[in-house]
């Protein structure tokens, strides 16, 4: 058995969790709790077939829990469904279903068969199957509300094969008896009663679905040695009197039902949209029930993980295994090889635009680069040099490279020119005189790139120089104040002589106003009354 919370979050859905559903999957069957919206969607990431679902159980009818049954409808008729679907729903629920299906015009080719509970059941079995059953309590909330126990069967116990061997009892059908609790009587006359053969009965998982109730004693009665109990905790405990006004229940009274059930192991959900760390509700519940674990959407709950672990995959692990497979099925060779021997196979024969190191370069250097685009272009050495049209020649630690007889360059000695009047070195060059002392675009604009940036060719600029001394202060000052980036407006002040006491009171009283208070981070349970 799997338990697949498919949305978590209560009344609106948020960012990162969608309305209430769960499903659960046993035998490649699905029973699903609540439908809110999107729950087919979240059904398809979590790696469900939506075409297994028999059997939907609504536990009451606010739009949260059931405005996504259509959506559902629609897409398995979509699907050509020729199976049934069980629908188990508070009073009201065929009067939607059929009234909505006629307004959009459709007409499902299976059968729906509905079960409405009206609201003076207070216990009824929904489902009773050979292996299985699900019965229904109502709980306590603002209007008519039912959980759900799905309850398998107990199942029978192992046979002793050695003891059975020794008695003589060899066919299937034998066993079958024996495990169904029948005597069987063998060819010699010997009577074999099951007590004696067959071992105690192993009891049949179970799982509880409480929501949106007060505490009551049908969620206790619903709950009782259940394997998983899943109960909603909407609400903390600061907020206790507001679950009980619209019976909801707390994360602690979700762990009172579980320890007065002897539940095994106790899951809560439905979040309220307040909480946006729902671990504070996990710390509540685990101080009076230990065994407690949070509803992860898309996260399987297993009774049986040795074997139910690899039975679900959701659509990331599914695009991420299918990628690791193309990838090792067409790429597998090649990654096996180094890169540099990839590369040499990629092209077999010199053709234009080809660049090949199985072959010795024309200085006779193993492992030299050339290219071959035509014959009146020389081959590029690494080491040596690149020559385009035999008049350029490239040397990247000695020589030069001259796209005109008359422009050498030389990276660390040399120049570049563009013209015979323009030189460049980069450290030393006269175009560029020197990095930090100035550029000239033309003889006539001086820039210095450090001291100069305001004023722009033949205007001087001093970060920290008075205005007197920079006639162009259009950036750097706001009407007779200097500017200074490291200091604020206390320095245009002590520059016209206002004493330090009186900056230091005036600025206290601008940090205090109420325009520069502080930003204090909001505390997750302000704005109650928003939800």
């Amino acid at each position: 058995m799997i338990i697949m919370p498919l949305g978590i979050s209560s009344a609106t859905p948020t960012a990162n969790r969608h309305l209430a559903s769960v499903a659960l999957w046993r035998d490649g069957r699905i029973f699903l709790f609540d439908c809110g919206e999107n729950a087919q969607m979240r059904m398809l990431q979590a790696g469900m077939k939506r075409s297994k679902v028999d059997y939907v159980f609504i536990t009451h009818l606010h739009g949260d829990h059931y405005f996504g049954l259509l959506g559902l409808i629609a897409t398995l008729h979509i699907q050509r469904r020729d199976r049934p679907l069980y629908i188990v729903a508070p009073s009201g629920i065929k009067e939607f279903v059929e009234f909505n299906l006629k307004i959009a015009g459709i007409e499902p080719a299976f059968d729906i068969h509905i079960t409405e509970l009206s609201d003076s059941v207070d216990h009824q079995i929904v489902v009773d199957e050979s292996d299985f059953y699900v019965e229904a309590r109502s709980l306590k909330h603002s209007k008519s509300c039912f959980g759900f126990r799905y309850q398998e069967r107990d199942k029978p116990g192992k046979v002793n094969a050695e003891l059975a061997a020794e008695l003589g009892i060899t066919e299937d059908e034998q066993f079958k008896q024996l495990k169904s609790g029948v005597a069987i009587t063998l060819a010699d006359g010997t009577v074999v009663e099951p007590d004696s053969i067959v071992g105690e009965a192993r009891k049949g998982d179970s799982f509880a679905y409480v929501t949106d109730t007060d505490f009551c004693e049908n969620a206790v009665l619903l709950g009782k040695d259940v394997t998983i109990l899943y109960h909603e905790a909407t609400f903390g405990k600061a907020l206790e009197d507001k679950a009980l006004e619209t019976g909801h229940s707390t994360a602690e009274m979700a762990a009172d039902v579980a320890i007065k059930a002897n539940a095994q192991r106790l899951v809560i959900g439905h979040f309220s949209a307040r909480y946006s760390n729902q671990y504070v509700l996990l710390k509540e519940a685990r101080r009076i029930f230990p065994d407690t674990w949070l509803a992860t959407e898309l996260r399987p709950i297993m009774t049986d993980p040795v074997h139910e672990k690899a039975i679900f995959k959701t659509m990331s692990e599914s695009a991420s295994d299918s990628l690791q497979h193309r990838s090792a099925r067409g790429r597998g060779d090649l990654n096996d090889r180094p890169r540099k021997k990839r590369m040499m196979t990629r092209r077999s024969s010199p053709v234009e635009g080809s660049y090949r190191r199985d072959q010795r370069g024309p200085e006779g250097q193993s492992g030299d680069y050339y290219r071959s685009r035509g014959s009146s272009r020389p081959p590029y050495q690494r080491d040596g040099g690149y020559n385009r049209n035999g008049d350029r020649p490239f040397n990247r630690d000695q020589g030069g490279y001259s796209r005109g007889g008359d422009r050498p360059y030389n990276r660390e000695q040399g120049g570049y020119s563009r013209g015979g009047d323009r030189p460049y070195q980069r450290d030393q060059g006269s175009r560029y005189p020197q990095r930090d002392s100035g550029y000239s675009r033309g003889a006539d604009r001086p820039y210095n790139r450090d001291f100069n940036r305001d004023g722009g060719y033949d205007r001087p600029y001093n970060r920290d120089a008075s205005p007197q001394d920079r006639p162009d202060n259009r950036d750097y000052t706001r009407s007779d104040r200097p500017y200074h980036r490291d200091q604020d407006q206390s320095f245009d002040r002590r520059r016209s002589g206002t004493d330090d006491e009186q900056i230091k009171r005036d600025d206290n009283q601008r940090a205090s106003s109420p325009d520069r208070r502080p930003i204090t981070p909001r505390n997750t349970f302000d704005d109650y009354d928003r939800f």
